[in-house]
């Protein structure tokens, strides 16, 4: 069967690449709007960027309006500002938020109306052409068809998708991610993780998506722990930042599962941060899409070396899962309650997580048949 498969036509990668990307950067307008959010002014990493805008004559405007995760109200202001400033291209710079918002920006500036518009359907109309520039090792926004944004009417996160969101320009220079704090490490990493995973055991994956799936996989097993130590983690946070923008490509053109179908409800609800959320999720998902996809699971106990070629599938499989709950407890994860969430308030909201988890279409790409009572058993038992 043939297959699209979307990635960015220009892509800068490894350290000091900013540098490589500056000429081709200036060549796509004359007024960028920056879509911000504070650590990057705080970190210095803003003024390296706005240094060199100034230094070619691009006039920008810096919208650093994405506080937390980003919802409809933000994006609608970050487009005001964009067309109020005349602007005629967009640069993301930040973590998933931030990349996620220029994307949606871009979505109002090119075809008006409201974000929740989009929802549901295939965003195909172009947007301004769009740079996007991490600062974390995790999203896989830079190279994604994807953004993720909540619907504050509805308290729905959205997930909006189509060809038009993949940047024009995707800058992976992890030097901008050297100073994330230890808990975005954590959830960052988790969320590559999960991206590989997803797309490696959803039903749409494909043979080009397994390949940087396997790839974000295994380079995540033997990374992580020293990306996330107090330790000098210069090279790791490197492989870091290689395994996000693997495990992106991959997802982007597989698709994301279980884990991320349930984890955007509780987004929504609870405000738990999305990668932390999908931390919180991944082992116990997994554990439970695990026997409805043993050969793909197998396959991933191998290529991690937790078993053996001639290994049958289902010792393989179990390996992998015993793997990917050893490297949660390095990591530290804390559980809903330890994160502040009231468990009484959590149970209540159950039926109403499922529902959203259900529609949202993420579940139904899992192998395994998953029902809403399934995915009500696995919710409740997150309060355990």
């Amino acid at each position: 069967m043939a297959r699209r498969f979307c990635m960015p036509p220009n892509v800068y990668i490894g350290t000091d690449c900013f540098n490589e990307a500056i000429s081709y950067l200036c060549t796509l307008g004359s007024h960028a709007l920056i879509v911000t959010g504070r650590s990057m002014q705080q970190q210095g990493h803003l003024r390296t960027l706005t240094l060199v805008l100034e230094s070619r004559q691009i006039a920008y405007t810096i919208f650093s309006g994405i506080t937390g995760e980003p919802t409809d109200t933000m994006i609608a202001k970050g487009a005001d500002c964009y067309k109020n400033s005349h602007c005629d291209f967009i640069i993301g710079f930040g973590g998933g938020s931030p990349l996620d918002s220029a994307k949606a920006i871009g979505v109002l500036v090119a075809s008006g109306g409201r974000i929740s518009d989009y929802c549901g359907t295939e965003i195909t109309t172009p947007i301004p052409p769009l740079v996007a520039i991490p600062s974390t090792a995790g999203t896989g926004s830079e190279v994604t068809q994807f953004t993720i944004i909540t619907d504050t009417v509805n308290d729905v996160k959205m997930l909006l998708k189509g060809p038009a969101l993949v940047p024009d320009v995707a800058i992976v220079d992890p030097t901008f991610s050297m100073q994330m704090p230890h808990e975005v490490a954590v959830s960052t990493g988790l969320d590559a993780l999960t991206h590989a995973i997803e797309a490696y055991t959803s039903r749409k994956a494909f043979d080009l998506s397994d390949m940087y799936a396997l790839s974000a996989i295994q380079r995540i097993f033997r990374y992580m722990p020293a990306a996330i130590s107090e330790n000098d983690a210069k090279e790791a946070r490197i492989q870091m930042a290689l395994a996000a923008f693997e495990a992106g490509v991959s997802f982007s053109n597989s698709s994301v599962t279980l884990v991320h179908g349930m984890s955007r409800p509780i987004g929504a609800l609870f405000h738990v941060p999305h990668g932390l959320s999908n931390a919180m999720l991944l082992e116990v998902c997994m554990s439970f899409a695990a026997d409805g996809a043993t050969d793909r699971f197998a396959a991933l106990g191998r290529a991690i070396g937790m078993a053996d070629a001639p290994a049958e599938d289902t010792y393989a499989c179990q390996k992998f899962i015993e793997a990917l709950r050893a490297l949660c407890l390095t990591c530290h994860v804390p559980s809903l309650s330890e994160y502040g969430v009231n468990r009484e308030q959590f149970l209540s909201h159950v039926e109403k997580m499922a529902t959203d988890a259900i529609a949202s279409g993420s579940p139904g790409n899992t192998r395994k048949p998953i029902s809403k009572n399934d995915i009500c058993r696995i919710y409740r038992s997150l309060m355990d």
